[in-house]
């Protein structure tokens, strides 16, 4: 049977009404009606949030690895109509909504097992030293401890794993941290069915039902009064620069400012060096395509920019990415919103002199075929544009004429998630001299690959310096992220009996 949504906010086990309206703007498949967000709903969820904490912020480890492990058991519960909803309210096809979901479920077990394991805390012991001269040394431990209520604000191109229980969310709760999800209006039906789903596991294991709400979007006020809640201690996004970084402003404006740990965007540029481009001109012809298409080119991974060294390699490089992009079909966008973005940045493109066209194409409304634009090292850096993020399947191809001239280009750019080395063993020397400007620059530094993909493991890092994230020293994926929603206590000559329970074992 076809899900219907209630079209509701879950706020502390309650499923409430907003003040009207909103419809959802789905790819395909019906129209419904949601309640949207008010600012009374916000103080309703945080308040229920901290009450949550004084119990939640102090279970055991192994309570909260029960409830991470129940919300993924009632996730894939729900499977098929996940997949239904979120198919027709995004366009992704149902294998991609299928391998998300599998993401997803799969990072809320690997927190559990990571908590459980305890190393995240971070325990350390001096101890007392009474016969110190000239003074004695009192005894000290530290350890990691739940910072608070946490916003989540749910991600346009990740129904899933960036979203209402996706990657911030586990993170949060395996900290020990209640969260209040800002849904996105792209997934509305998306989000309430996983809010049922962790609604569902609060009731399973007991946890406080204020540990988790869902407010719906429809209201841009929701997440302006959510970021400047009181009682809301951080904040995970992934989103737009302009929106994100209009959040971590006010963040930062508080009276008690609080940390927001924003991934806002990245153009992700490969280094091909030449004897790497030599060998296998096509072939990172073809690969290059494959990548900057996937998901209609709306991973924040995508790898929009490939810097080459002039010369017939760079020709073959060229024609091969063009042939392999003339082949893709059209492709549904998640939204009408990121498919107008991705229409003005084409034009963008095609209005400047310091680039040439190699693919245009005509799109309109959700619908994205591929363009390649190519330019030269000297005008890219004259023209800071270039270097700008267009969500979609849209590369540019930079030439230079030196791998000299490539280290140039690439201490301009700005903070990137990823950054890629094309190479051989010929190339080592170059490639000895690119990587330490290239891992300046971004939080995960690949070779002989495409960062499209982003595997959810404890050495991942998925962020980098600004405008990439907010926060160079967070990751939104992988276990490391738990870090976001800690922060270390010193406890000095305290009793074993009245230490936190985590110092045991």
């Amino acid at each position: 049977m076809a899900f219907t949504p209630k079209g509701k906010h879950l706020v502390a086990g309650e499923w409430l009404d907003g003040a009207g309206t909103f419809a959802s703007a789905p790819a395909h498949g019906p129209v419904h009606q949601f309640a949207t967000g008010t600012v009374d709903l916000v103080n309703r969820a945080a308040e229920a949030a901290e009450e949550a904490f004084l119990s939640y912020g102090y279970s055991t480890r192994a309570e909260r690895a029960a409830f991470l492990r129940a919300i993924a058991d009632e996730i894939e519960a729900r499977a098929e109509a996940i997949t239904e909803i979120g198919s027709q309210e995004t366009g992704l096809p149902e294998a991609r909504l299928q391998g998300e979901r599998g993401r997803t479920t799969g990072q809320l077990r690997l927190f559990a097992d990571h908590i459980e394991k305890g190393e995240y805390l971070d325990r350390r012991f001096d101890a007392a030293l009474p016969e110190r001269q000239p003074a004695p040394r009192p005894e000290i431990r530290l350890i990691q401890r739940p910072i608070g209520p946490v916003a989540v604000f749910g991600a346009s191109n990740f129904p899933l794993a960036f979203s209402t229980a996706g990657g911030d969310t586990a993170a949060a709760l395996a900290a020990g941290c209640p969260v209040v999800v800002k849904g996105h209006s792209a997934h509305p039906g998306t989000g309430e069915i996983v809010a049922e789903a962790v609604e569902a596991a609060i009731r399973k294991t007991g946890v406080h039902p204020g540990v988790f709400s869902l407010i719906q979007g429809g209201n841009r006020q929701v997440g302006e009064a959510l970021v400047q809640h009181p009682l809301i201690k951080a904040v995970g996004f992934t989103g737009s620069l302009a929106g994100g970084r209009a959040l971590f402003n006010l963040c930062a404006a508080r009276p008690e400012p609080i940390p927001f740990f924003g991934e806002l965007g990245s153009v992700n540029p490969m280094f091909l060096l030449p004897e790497a481009l030599k060998a296998r001109a096509e072939t990172l012809g073809q690969g290059w395509a494959g990548s900057l298409t996937m998901g209609a080119g709306q991973f924040c991974t995508n790898p929009g920019i490939a810097v080459v060294v002039e010369g017939d390699d760079a020709d073959r490089f060229t024609s091969a990415a063009v042939e392999a992009l003339g082949k893709v079909a059209p492709q549904t966008m998640l939204t009408d919103g990121i498919g107008k973005a991705y229409h003005d940045g084409k034009a963008h493109f095609e209005s400047r002199n310091a680039v040439k066209p190699l693919l245009t194409t005509e799109s309109s409304g959700r619908s994205a075929s591929p363009n390649l634009f190519e330019t030269t090292g000297e005008q890219f850096l004259a023209d800071h544009a270039l270097g700008e993020e267009v969500f979609g399947p849209l590369g540019l191809v930079v030439r230079v004429g030196s791998t000299s001239e490539m280290e140039q280009l690439a201490r301009g750019f700005q903070g990137q998630l990823t950054t890629t080395i094309h190479m051989d063993d010929a190339d080592l020397e170059a490639a000895r001299r690119l990587r330490p400007i290239l891992e300046r620059k971004a939080g995960r530094v690949l070779v002989n690959g495409f960062p499209t993909g982003v595997e959810v493991v404890d050495s991942m890092v998925h962020g980098g310096p600004y405008p990439a994230s907010t926060n160079f020293g967070a990751t939104s994926v992988g276990t490391m992220s738990i870090r976001r929603f800690l922060r270390p206590v010193s406890y000095q000559n305290m009793p074993e009996a009245l230490l936190p329970e985590d110092f045991q074992g």
